[in-house]
């Protein structure tokens, strides 16, 4: 697949999940702009990388639930319209996020 073809392709996820997504998001870069502070206000270490862990954590959560969404809609219907490829897709972005 080319970039083209991969830039033209939207998500149609329900309101409540890209709410979700985007609320997740929006506490996760608090949480950024907080580190920010912290290093700024010579916190120490050991605190700013909890709240590093914390950032990861939550990031990994956002993750999984989009791919989880990914899987319940885009994937199953390109699968249903004999769009098989999208599976080789799927499996790239897998291992790219066990790396």
């Amino acid at each position: 697949m080319d970039k083209c073809s991969a830039c033209a392709k939207k998500a149609h996820h329900p309101d409540n999940i890209k709410k979700s997504l985007s609320n997740r998001l929006n506490r996760i870069n608090g949480q950024i702009k907080g580190v920010s502070k912290m290093i700024e206000n010579d916190t120490y270490c050991d605190n700013v990388l909890n709240q590093i862990t914390s950032i990861e954590k939550a990031l990994n959560g956002v993750k999984k639930k989009l791919l989880e969404a990914h899987i319940k809609s885009c994937v199953i219907e390109q699968i249903q319209e004999g769009k098989i490829e999208v599976i080789d897709e799927l499996m790239s972005t897998i291992k790219r996020m066990l790396k």
